[in-house]
């Protein structure tokens, strides 16, 4: 065991200190304070001196005066201020603790003196060189309560000037940090002040509440689009059908929740072209308007109004053509927020009558040279394709076209034939009739009488089913060899694209070649002139190419969205078929079912 009494020597050093903290306590002159900076100076040049002792040992002091009030604090006054000399380190080392968290919470009070302290960490610091041990042990011992003494002086100090920097708020790496904030307990704040990241944390919760309300109350985003109501306006062939169109949403951006409007089909060929004008440049893929039928709407329009039911199988087909058309492009998401849509759904009024919707105008005409021009174009030029994608995607569309068309013809002839069995039935169940009329056998007679009833209701289910054939399958066919058509529109505007590229390439290096030549010609005019054109070029085959890319970037995902549309389409269209079918036969049977047993008890 070593002694850790001090020795002869340290007393006459520990006096030796405590007679220079008695004159400085006494004097506070000048030359005293330059004598007590030297000490200092000496004290941290002395080579039996630990830095992380001194450094700590005068943390503490610093902190023990701040607390100089309180009965913990007399241990260091008592320390630098005995008079028989007798340190003892192991009694510092137990006797300073940290003062109580109600005493440490109180302002320190600065007394007028300040240079006792730094003497007081002097005699300390000397004191502490007699046994190296207990200089750890203290330097272990004595930093706690003086960090904890700083913490809670800085937490304090932090509480009541810095506020801003409480705001600090530790968030996740992600690019929304205050996405669903309200769910995220790991955005609140600890401290014995969280008023402001508490206000913070109430804005975000009740913006987020908020928003959550008007999702229970609105739900999900829908629109819905009925087209009814057809009439006829006018006499003649200055005539022209109108329809009514209500529409039925919980979308923001439209003033109405249900607006109603009357629109003539001209302004539904009139919609889509403003919004092929728009969009079909940039890739989108505008679903097709109905056909414009020359010789249907002229058979309506020199029709009188007793006349129009006539005329009601081309007036429904269309009026449901045009709701179909609507409701596809209302599921577009960047279709259905276009202005010239919305005006056209809300605005109560006539719209601006649309020019060069007719079927032989001068607007389609050249449509239709436009097109001649692109199909030659495309030979003429052949585009490189250089995307799988595409390449598979073109090939997919083309077969899906060729197929589509040959259906259409399939369910064509499907419609006229159930169309023919119903006549042919109604004519079986009307010379039945005749026939039971004129026979004498009462029972028999009955009996046709019977199966004439019975051919006239299956006359009836045929009827149903050509409507089902037309308007399910047929109509479905036909609308996606219009959308397959829009599809291949898209696809040609990335040609277009391609070919304006390649041209502003083939420019640029027709000029880079005359550049050459005007310099070996001497020509600095000439080249000083290229240079601009070239340089105009590069950027002009910049924002070609990255036309080129974008459009094909929308292509695809356009294309993605059209093929999820279409086999939802076809699976909903399919089952509703396949149900009314096996409904139609069920009722065939069951009237089948009713007549067997009567004309089995019927004698003869």
């Amino acid at each position: 065991m070593t002694d850790t009494r001090p020795d002869s020597g340290d007393r006459e050093a520990a006096a030796n200190t405590t007679d220079i903290l008695d004159t400085v306590s006494i004097n506070s002159g000048p030359d005293i304070m330059e004598d007590k900076n030297d000490m200092f100076v000496s004290a941290l040049d002395s080579p039996t001196d630990s830095g992380l002792a001194g450094l700590e040992t005068l943390d503490i002091s610093a902190n023990n005066e701040e607390a100089n009030k309180t009965p913990s604090s007399d241990t260091m006054e008592d320390l630098s201020l005995q008079d028989d000399g007798e340190i003892s380190i192991e009694e510092t080392s137990n006797d300073v603790k940290p003062s109580p968290p109600e005493e440490r919470k109180e302002p320190a009070v600065v007394p007028p003196v300040v240079d006792v302290n730094l003497d007081d960490d002097l005699g300390v610091s000397e004191v502490n060189l007699d046994d190296d041990d207990d200089i750890f042990k203290s330097a272990r011992l004595e930093p706690e309560p003086a960090k904890a003494s700083s913490t809670m002086t800085n937490g304090f100090s932090r509480a009541t000037s810095e506020e801003p920097a409480e705001t600090d708020i530790p968030l996740e790496d992600d690019d929304h940090p205050f996405e669903n904030a309200h769910l995220k307990p790991g955005l609140q704040l600890s401290g014995p002040s969280p008023t402001p990241a508490t206000i913070q944390q109430q804005t975000l919760t009740s913006f987020h509440e908020e928003e959550a309300k008007r999702e229970m109350e609105g739900g999900d985003e829908f629109i819905e689009i009925h087209v009814t109501s057809p009439h006829k306006v006018g006499d003649g062939m200055s005539s022209y059908m109108a329809y009514k169109v209500t529409t039925n949403t919980n979308l923001t951006y439209f003033k109405k929740n249900k607006p109603e409007v009357n629109r003539r089909f001209s302004d539904f060929l009139g919609l889509r072209d403003k919004l092929t004008e728009k969009y079909l440049q940039n890739g989108r893929i505008i679903p097709p308007a109905p056909d414009k039928s020359v010789i249907g709407m002229t058979k309506v329009k020199m029709s009188k109004e007793d006349e129009v039911s006539n005329q009601s199988e081309f007036v429904e087909k269309r009026r449901a053509s045009l709701e179909r058309y609507l409701n596809r492009t209302a599921s577009h998401p960047n279709l259905r927020v276009d202005p010239d849509f919305r005006e056209f759904l809300e605005l109560d009024a006539e719209l601006p009558k649309a020019n060069q919707t007719a079927a032989l105008s001068g607007k389609n005409v050249m449509k239709l040279i436009s097109k001649v021009g692109d199909r030659v174009s495309q030979y003429t030029t052949k585009m490189e394709e250089t995307d799988q994608w595409f390449e598979e995607k073109t090939v997919m569309i083309d077969n899906l076209d060729l197929q589509l068309r040959k259906l259409l013809v399939a369910t064509e002839s499907l419609v006229d034939y159930r169309k023919s069995l119903s006549g042919h039935t109604y004519s079986l169940s009307k010379s039945l009739g005749m026939l039971g009329s004129a026979e004498d056998n009462s029972k028999l007679s009955a009996a046709i009488a019977q199966l004439a009833e019975v051919e006239e209701k299956v006359e009836k289910v045929h009827e149903q089913q050509a409507k089902d054939d037309f308007y399910l399958l047929s109509e479905l066919v036909h609308d996606y060899i219009g959308i397959v058509g829009a599809v291949k529109d898209a696809f040609n505007e990335r040609v277009k694209a391609w070919q304006s590229w390649q041209s502003v390439q083939r420019d640029l290096n027709k000029r880079r070649e005359n550049k050459v030549k005007a310099e070996l010609a001497s020509k600095q005019d000439r080249v000083n002139q290229l240079r601009q054109e070239i340089a105009e070029n590069e950027r002009q085959l910049d924002m070609a190419q990255e036309n080129f890319e974008k459009i094909s970037r929308i292509i695809k995902k356009e294309f993605d969205a059209f093929d999820v549309k279409k086999c939802k389409d076809f699976k909903d269209t399919i089952t509703k078929y396949l149900e009314n079918m096996l409904k139609s036969q069920e009722s065939l049977v069951t009237h089948w079912e009713r007549f067997l047993p009567e004309i089995k008890q019927m004698e003869p």
